[in-house]
């Protein structure tokens, strides 16, 4: 199976690929109920993969998916309410949203727990406090939204963020179904190349506007921040292609229903990645000087 860009599909990936399954007394033990084993060229028997409980569906993917977006969701909306009655409590929800989440994909990564219910949904809290915040700060604060020409509302910039996010996903969908598009090695490593560029760029601009104060040229508004933006939007989309390979492979492999989970999980890190930058590159657009 094709490798992932995305690092928690690949964990998917690989925490469900099928293990060969031993035999007794010349019979399989397959999760399709047995039967004689064949016999490759050598005259050995082949080894069929062992499976306990049904296999993944598409039906798994959507259900798992929607429960995540829809705590996610709930959570973001409750933050932003908050904030709006309490300014001061932004910065807290933003790092405790951003470290909680970023920890938990880590522990999800490299503790093989993609498949854990408990780990995704407590990404999607930890990701709902993240968008809440993140959302305000652009919404309220990059941008004058108090009437000045040009200026536009909190809700309205968040609301085109919101559905060019659905538009996006539902044309790479289409994109990926139609075959317009093809994943193949080389789409992903080219993928992977250049998400690794951009978050090289970005991190360096970031410790630049650490040490300088100033938002660095990636990040302020100027035409290069705005075509790194568009780059970004780019990558994520693009990214889905991959996520949606990965899904329909697993799904057509037979993996557990449980990796439901998983796919939900990096579905969601790209959503959150592809919401913030869109959101991003709109209130450059809409910031009043």
């Amino acid at each position: 199976m094709r490798e992932s860009s995305n690092p928690v599909m690949r964990g998917v990936v690989r925490d469900n690929e099928k293990a060969p399954a031993p035999y007794v007394g010349g019979f399989s033990q397959a999760a399709s109920g047995g039967g004689r084993a064949a016999l490759d060229a050598a005259g050995q028997p082949t080894y069929a993969p062992v499976q306990s409980g049904r296999s993944l569906t598409i039906d798994d993917v959507v259900t798992k998916t929607g429960m995540t977006l829809g705590v996610l969701s709930i959570v973001a909306i409750a933050a932003y309410a908050l904030i709006q009655t309490n300014e001061g409590l932004a910065m807290p929800l933003w790092l405790v949203g951003m470290v909680g989440g970023l920890v938990t994909v880590l522990i999800a990564s490299f503790g093989r727990k993609q498949d854990n219910p408990g780990i995704v949904l407590t990404y999607a809290v930890f990701e709902g406090m993240f968008v809440g915040a993140v959302s305000h700060l652009f919404a309220n604060v990059m941008i004058n939204a108090g009437g000045v020409e040009g200026g536009i509302s909190a809700g309205a910039l968040i609301g085109q963020a919101v559905l060019g996010t659905i538009g996006v996903f539902v044309g790479m969908l289409v994109v990926y179904k139609t075959g317009a598009i093809r994943v193949t090695p080389r789409f992903t490593r080219m993928l992977v190349a250049g998400i690794i560029g951009v978050a090289v760029l970005a991190l360096g601009n970031l410790v630049f506007s650490l040490f300088t104060g100033e938002a660095g040229i990636l990040r302020d508004g100027g035409p290069i921040a705005i075509i790194f933006s568009l780059v970004c939007i780019a990558l994520a989309a693009f990214s889905f292609l991959s996520d949606f390979d990965q899904a329909d492979r697993l799904i057509h492999a037979g993996a557990p229903a449980k990796a439901a989970w998983g796919i939900a999980l990096g579905l969601t890190v790209t959503l959150v990645w592809l919401y913030v930058e869109i959101l991003r590159l709109l209130s450059y657009f809409y910031r009043s000087n």
